[in-house]
Protein backbone atom coordinates (compact mmCIF):
# COMPACT_ATOMS: atom_id res chain seq x y z
CA UNK A 1 0.00 0.00 0.00
CA UNK A 2 1.59 2.64 -1.26
CA UNK A 3 2.02 6.44 0.77
CA UNK A 4 1.92 9.67 -0.25
CA UNK A 5 4.96 11.44 -1.06
CA UNK A 6 7.26 13.65 -3.01
CA UNK A 7 8.27 10.46 -5.22
CA UNK A 8 4.44 10.01 -6.00
CA UNK A 9 5.19 12.90 -9.12
CA UNK A 10 8.03 11.21 -10.70
CA UNK A 11 6.70 9.13 -13.77
CA UNK A 12 5.75 5.51 -13.00
CA UNK A 13 5.31 5.60 -8.91
CA UNK A 14 1.66 4.72 -9.34
CA UNK A 15 1.42 0.54 -8.83
CA UNK A 16 -1.56 0.77 -11.36
CA UNK A 17 -0.52 -0.04 -15.21
CA UNK A 18 -3.40 -0.53 -17.70
CA UNK A 19 -2.88 -3.18 -20.55
CA UNK A 20 -1.64 -0.70 -23.06
CA UNK A 21 1.73 -0.99 -23.55
CA UNK A 22 3.91 1.76 -22.54
CA UNK A 23 5.70 5.14 -24.38
CA UNK A 24 4.61 2.80 -27.50
CA UNK A 25 3.02 5.54 -29.48
CA UNK A 26 5.20 8.64 -28.26
CA UNK A 27 7.77 8.99 -25.90
CA UNK A 28 6.35 11.46 -23.96
CA UNK A 29 2.98 9.83 -23.48
CA UNK A 30 3.16 6.49 -21.48
CA UNK A 31 -0.97 5.05 -22.52
CA UNK A 32 -1.64 6.95 -25.22
CA UNK A 33 -5.11 6.03 -26.55
CA UNK A 34 -5.94 5.86 -22.37
CA UNK A 35 -4.55 9.68 -22.75
CA UNK A 36 -6.71 11.00 -25.50
CA UNK A 37 -9.60 8.99 -25.05
CA UNK A 38 -10.26 11.82 -21.96
CA UNK A 39 -10.84 14.60 -24.51
CA UNK A 40 -14.65 14.42 -23.94
CA UNK A 41 -14.17 15.24 -20.16
CA UNK A 42 -12.69 18.28 -21.15
CA UNK A 43 -14.33 19.78 -24.30
CA UNK A 44 -18.10 18.65 -23.37
CA UNK A 45 -18.95 20.26 -20.02
CA UNK A 46 -17.91 23.56 -21.13
CA UNK A 47 -21.38 22.93 -23.34
CA UNK A 48 -23.28 21.40 -20.76
CA UNK A 49 -22.55 24.62 -18.53
CA UNK A 50 -24.01 26.75 -21.03
CA UNK A 51 -26.82 24.59 -21.75
CA UNK A 52 -27.58 24.57 -17.88
CA UNK A 53 -28.21 28.23 -17.68
CA UNK A 54 -31.67 27.92 -17.23
CA UNK A 55 -31.39 25.02 -14.60
CA UNK A 56 -28.94 27.35 -12.64
CA UNK A 57 -30.95 30.27 -12.70
CA UNK A 58 -34.30 28.74 -11.76
CA UNK A 59 -33.03 26.09 -9.22
CA UNK A 60 -29.31 25.58 -8.25
CA UNK A 61 -25.74 27.01 -9.22
CA UNK A 62 -24.25 24.02 -7.97
CA UNK A 63 -24.89 22.69 -11.33
CA UNK A 64 -21.81 24.36 -12.60
CA UNK A 65 -19.66 22.67 -9.83
CA UNK A 66 -20.50 19.03 -10.78
CA UNK A 67 -19.04 20.04 -14.39
CA UNK A 68 -16.22 21.60 -13.68
CA UNK A 69 -15.27 18.28 -11.52
CA UNK A 70 -15.71 16.26 -14.40
CA UNK A 71 -13.56 18.49 -16.18
CA UNK A 72 -10.77 17.50 -13.40
CA UNK A 73 -11.48 14.18 -13.89
CA UNK A 74 -10.63 14.53 -17.11
CA UNK A 75 -7.65 16.14 -16.50
CA UNK A 76 -6.40 14.20 -13.60
CA UNK A 77 -6.91 10.92 -15.96
CA UNK A 78 -5.01 12.60 -18.91
CA UNK A 79 -2.18 13.50 -16.64
CA UNK A 80 -2.32 9.90 -15.03
CA UNK A 81 -2.71 8.12 -18.17
CA UNK A 82 0.12 10.08 -19.50
CA UNK A 83 2.80 9.89 -17.02
CA UNK A 84 1.29 6.61 -14.53
CA UNK A 85 2.23 9.29 -11.94
CA UNK A 86 0.18 8.19 -8.59
CA UNK A 87 -0.89 11.98 -7.87
CA UNK A 88 -2.42 11.83 -11.33
CA UNK A 89 -4.00 8.63 -10.32
CA UNK A 90 -5.36 10.12 -6.99
CA UNK A 91 -6.25 13.60 -9.08
CA UNK A 92 -7.97 11.40 -11.00
CA UNK A 93 -9.65 8.90 -8.38
CA UNK A 94 -10.64 11.94 -6.13
CA UNK A 95 -12.08 14.15 -8.46
CA UNK A 96 -14.89 11.01 -9.47
CA UNK A 97 -15.24 10.91 -5.49
CA UNK A 98 -16.23 14.41 -5.76
CA UNK A 99 -18.46 14.22 -8.50
CA UNK A 100 -20.32 11.59 -6.88
CA UNK A 101 -20.68 13.05 -3.68
CA UNK A 102 -21.68 16.78 -4.61
CA UNK A 103 -24.51 15.30 -7.39
CA UNK A 104 -25.76 13.32 -4.46
CA UNK A 105 -25.64 16.13 -2.21
CA UNK A 106 -27.20 18.57 -4.85
CA UNK A 107 -29.85 16.24 -5.76
CA UNK A 108 -30.32 13.13 -3.62
CA UNK A 109 -34.51 12.69 -3.95
CA UNK A 110 -35.90 13.72 -0.89
CA UNK A 111 -38.33 11.55 -0.58
CA UNK A 112 -35.75 8.99 -0.30
CA UNK A 113 -33.33 11.00 2.33
CA UNK A 114 -32.66 9.35 5.93
CA UNK A 115 -34.55 10.60 8.52
CA UNK A 116 -31.15 12.25 10.20
CA UNK A 117 -31.46 14.44 7.56
CA UNK A 118 -35.30 15.12 7.88
CA UNK A 119 -35.57 15.49 4.04
CA UNK A 120 -32.76 19.19 4.11
CA UNK A 121 -30.96 19.68 1.15
CA UNK A 122 -28.32 21.40 3.27
CA UNK A 123 -28.05 18.52 5.69
CA UNK A 124 -27.69 15.87 3.10
CA UNK A 125 -24.99 18.34 0.81
CA UNK A 126 -22.74 19.03 4.17
CA UNK A 127 -22.74 15.64 4.94
CA UNK A 128 -21.80 14.21 1.51
CA UNK A 129 -19.13 17.31 1.55
CA UNK A 130 -17.90 16.42 5.06
CA UNK A 131 -17.78 12.81 4.01
CA UNK A 132 -15.65 13.00 0.74
CA UNK A 133 -13.29 15.49 2.55
CA UNK A 134 -12.82 12.87 5.01
CA UNK A 135 -11.96 10.07 2.44
CA UNK A 136 -9.77 12.56 0.44
CA UNK A 137 -7.78 12.89 3.49
CA UNK A 138 -7.68 8.88 4.01
CA UNK A 139 -6.31 8.88 0.53
CA UNK A 140 -3.32 11.08 1.34
CA UNK A 141 -2.75 9.10 3.85
CA UNK A 142 -3.14 5.27 2.04
CA UNK A 143 -4.05 6.04 -1.32
CA UNK A 144 -5.58 2.92 -1.73
CA UNK A 145 -8.79 3.93 0.26
CA UNK A 146 -10.41 6.33 -2.38
CA UNK A 147 -10.43 3.25 -4.86
CA UNK A 148 -12.91 1.18 -1.94
CA UNK A 149 -14.80 4.08 -1.49
CA UNK A 150 -15.30 4.37 -5.39
CA UNK A 151 -16.69 1.23 -5.24
CA UNK A 152 -18.60 1.19 -2.68
CA UNK A 153 -20.57 3.99 -4.29
CA UNK A 154 -21.13 2.29 -7.06
CA UNK A 155 -23.91 0.24 -5.33
CA UNK A 156 -26.26 3.43 -4.17
CA UNK A 157 -25.15 5.27 -7.35
CA UNK A 158 -27.00 2.06 -9.35
CA UNK A 159 -29.35 1.40 -6.96
CA UNK A 160 -30.89 5.13 -7.17
CA UNK A 161 -30.84 5.11 -11.19
CA UNK A 162 -32.95 2.04 -11.07
CA UNK A 163 -35.17 3.31 -9.19
CA UNK A 164 -36.04 6.71 -10.48
CA UNK A 165 -35.45 5.15 -13.99
CA UNK A 166 -38.35 2.87 -12.91
CA UNK A 167 -40.99 5.79 -11.20
CA UNK A 168 -40.19 7.74 -13.92
CA UNK A 169 -43.63 9.51 -16.22
CA UNK A 170 -41.37 10.23 -18.78
CA UNK A 171 -40.81 8.01 -21.92
CA UNK A 172 -37.89 10.37 -22.90
CA UNK A 173 -36.59 10.03 -18.97
CA UNK A 174 -36.91 5.96 -18.76
CA UNK A 175 -35.53 5.42 -21.78
CA UNK A 176 -32.03 7.30 -20.77
CA UNK A 177 -32.42 5.88 -17.34
CA UNK A 178 -32.05 2.47 -19.86
CA UNK A 179 -29.37 3.74 -21.96
CA UNK A 180 -27.43 4.50 -18.82
CA UNK A 181 -27.72 1.38 -16.91
CA UNK A 182 -26.72 -0.65 -20.80
CA UNK A 183 -23.49 1.61 -20.57
CA UNK A 184 -22.61 1.72 -17.44
CA UNK A 185 -23.24 -1.97 -17.81
CA UNK A 186 -20.72 -1.96 -20.70
CA UNK A 187 -18.41 0.59 -19.32
CA UNK A 188 -17.71 -1.52 -16.34
CA UNK A 189 -17.32 -4.61 -18.60
CA UNK A 190 -14.73 -2.56 -19.65
CA UNK A 191 -12.41 -1.81 -17.35
CA UNK A 192 -13.01 -5.53 -15.79
CA UNK A 193 -11.69 -6.57 -18.85
CA UNK A 194 -8.70 -4.49 -19.01
CA UNK A 195 -8.18 -5.99 -15.76
CA UNK A 196 -8.45 -9.49 -15.66
CA UNK A 197 -8.01 -10.43 -19.14
CA UNK A 198 -5.09 -8.10 -20.42
CA UNK A 199 -3.20 -11.40 -21.84
CA UNK A 200 -6.13 -12.42 -23.86
CA UNK A 201 -6.44 -8.78 -25.40
CA UNK A 202 -2.53 -8.29 -26.06
CA UNK A 203 -3.30 -12.07 -27.96
CA UNK A 204 -5.67 -10.13 -30.37
CA UNK A 205 -3.36 -6.80 -30.38
CA UNK A 206 -6.41 -4.60 -29.25
CA UNK A 207 -5.16 -3.96 -25.55
CA UNK A 208 -7.27 -0.79 -25.58
CA UNK A 209 -10.19 -1.55 -23.47
CA UNK A 210 -9.74 0.97 -20.55
CA UNK A 211 -9.88 3.58 -23.30
CA UNK A 212 -13.71 2.54 -24.10
CA UNK A 213 -14.10 2.64 -20.39
CA UNK A 214 -13.09 5.85 -20.51
CA UNK A 215 -15.76 6.99 -23.19
CA UNK A 216 -19.01 4.72 -22.27
CA UNK A 217 -18.82 6.21 -18.29
CA UNK A 218 -18.17 9.71 -19.18
CA UNK A 219 -21.54 9.22 -21.27
CA UNK A 220 -23.24 7.22 -18.57
CA UNK A 221 -22.13 9.44 -15.93
CA UNK A 222 -23.69 12.09 -17.88
CA UNK A 223 -26.81 11.34 -18.43
CA UNK A 224 -26.93 9.79 -14.55
CA UNK A 225 -26.41 13.18 -13.72
CA UNK A 226 -29.07 14.32 -16.14
CA UNK A 227 -31.34 12.22 -14.47
CA UNK A 228 -31.09 13.13 -11.30
CA UNK A 229 -31.30 16.82 -12.35
CA UNK A 230 -34.72 16.26 -13.79
CA UNK A 231 -36.11 14.59 -11.10
CA UNK A 232 -34.90 17.58 -8.92
CA UNK A 233 -36.41 20.20 -11.26
CA UNK A 234 -39.84 18.38 -10.96
CA UNK A 235 -39.37 18.21 -7.18
CA UNK A 236 -38.12 21.23 -6.77
CA UNK A 237 -39.51 24.03 -9.46
CA UNK A 238 -42.66 21.79 -11.02
CA UNK A 239 -44.77 24.91 -12.10
CA UNK A 240 -41.89 25.91 -14.70
CA UNK A 241 -42.69 22.32 -16.17
CA UNK A 242 -38.81 20.88 -16.81
CA UNK A 243 -38.49 18.68 -19.83
CA UNK A 244 -35.38 16.47 -21.12
CA UNK A 245 -33.69 17.30 -24.75
CA UNK A 246 -31.28 17.22 -26.38
CA UNK A 247 -28.81 20.04 -28.23
CA UNK A 248 -28.31 20.83 -31.28
CA UNK A 249 -31.77 18.42 -32.17
CA UNK A 250 -33.69 19.07 -29.53
CA UNK A 251 -36.27 15.79 -30.37
CA UNK A 252 -33.27 13.50 -31.01
CA UNK A 253 -32.42 11.10 -28.18
CA UNK A 254 -29.89 9.37 -29.43
CA UNK A 255 -27.50 11.68 -31.34
CA UNK A 256 -26.67 15.05 -28.92
CA UNK A 257 -25.90 16.74 -25.50
CA UNK A 258 -28.76 16.39 -23.01
CA UNK A 259 -30.18 18.98 -20.91
CA UNK A 260 -32.54 20.06 -18.75
CA UNK A 261 -34.90 22.83 -20.00
CA UNK A 262 -38.01 24.47 -18.70
CA UNK A 263 -41.50 25.41 -20.49
CA UNK A 264 -42.77 27.75 -17.91
CA UNK A 265 -46.40 27.69 -18.35
CA UNK A 266 -50.10 27.38 -16.39
CA UNK A 267 -50.05 24.53 -14.00
CA UNK A 268 -53.14 23.19 -15.34
CA UNK A 269 -50.99 22.96 -18.83
CA UNK A 270 -47.78 21.02 -17.03
CA UNK A 271 -46.93 18.22 -19.27
CA UNK A 272 -45.33 14.70 -18.15
CA UNK A 273 -42.25 15.36 -19.35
Amino acid sequence: MSRLSTSSLAWGSSEVDWCEGNFIILPFIAEFWNTVSNVQFIFVPPILMYLSRPYARLVSRGIYAVWLLQMVVGIGSLYYHCTLSLVGQLIDEIAILWVVMVAFGLWFPKMYMPDVFHRSRQRCLVFNLSLALIITCLCLIYPSANCIALFGLGIPCTTLLVTLTKRSACPRVYNMGVRCGILWALALTAWLSDRLFCRFWLAVKFPYMHSFWHVLVFVASTQGVLILIYHNAREELPEANPKLSYWPSPENELVGIPYVSFQQMEPSKLLLC
